[in-house]
């Protein structure tokens, strides 16, 4: 990472991270921090907030306005603060369990809202922080500490969720892209209303372990050789994209935002109609 990206946006005080080495964390984090720069945002008028889990350790690093919140709750937490003051760009570092197990109820009427929060969903398909149990992102068949025998859930496409839930933006890179991910943070955070990036991680401690994916570097191959970006899919076979996945772009429908529209009713109000 530029050093004057780390000295700009983060707490040099609290360096270095302590991630397990290999996990993918890090990297997304500075592709944010890279995101806001390119946005040319007004670090004072930026908020990030996290639940708990290993993501929700990257708004303890960087420098900026920032909530480390309860589990599931940061999107809670977020709305709170979006409502409060729409003039500050809400930003969300939260995990696939925080997001989508826990947090899921909050995940799916902060898209229904179409609320301007920008929400970043660290997935490494596992919970990492708190003993390797499996999440709602754990594919069907693979193992956790609560799940020795093998996942039988179907797992979630968190931007499918999304989607179908009302967010105007939503998209997915991985560790390993880390310069389409950055594109991506940044068109996000040029939504209005509530944008979703799924950032795929990497767990070798837990779930590379568990599931004999290999070690750090095996892993991040894996990403590179299965991620197939949208317009590349749309011109490859179903018996060619199957055991891909899909990077990208995969919704940009902007709509009426949330606080803005709330602010009309205010406005209504005040003028006594």
């Amino acid at each position: 990472m530029p050093s004057t990206l780390v000295e700009k946006y983060f707490r040099t005080e609290k360096l270095p991270q302590i991630w397990c080495p290999g996990c993918g964390h890090g990297i997304i984090t500075r592709s944010i921090a890279s995101a806001i720069d390119q946005s040319g945002l007004d670090k004072d008028k930026v908020c990030i907030v996290s639940g708990i889990g290993c993501s929700s350790r990257a708004p303890g690093y960087m420098d900026f306005n920032t909530l480390h919140t309860t589990h599931g709750r940061a999107l809670a937490f977020a709305t709170g603060i979006k409502l409060a003051n729409p003039e500050i760009k809400v930003i969300v570092i939260t995990g696939d369990g925080d997001a989508t197990a826990i947090g899921g109820n909050h995940l799916i009427h902060a898209c229904r809202r179409n609320i301007g929060i920008t929400t970043i969903v660290y997935n490494n398909n596992i919970y990492g922080m708190t003993g390797g149990q499996y999440s709602p992102t754990t594919p069907k068949g693979d193992k956790g500490t609560t799940a020795p025998f093998g996942n039988i859930d179907k797992s979630f496409d968190i931007c499918s969720l999304a989607s179908a839930a009302g967010a105007t933006y939503t998209a997915r890179a991985t560790a390993y892209h880390a310069n389409l991910l950055t594109t991506l943070v940044k068109n996000a955070l040029a939504n209005d209303g509530f944008s979703l990036v799924e950032a795929v991680s990497a767990c070798p401690t837990y779930y590379g372990r568990k599931n004999k994916k290999g070690n750090a570097v095996e892993m991040m191959e894996w990403q590179k050789n299965n991620a197939v970006n949208v317009a590349a899919a749309s011109k490859m076979t179903q018996e060619q994209l199957e055991g891909k996945f899909l990077i990208g772009e995969f919704k940009n429908k902007p709509e009426p935002e949330y606080t803005s529209e709330y602010q009309k009713i205010i406005d209504k109000l005040a003028k006594g109609r």
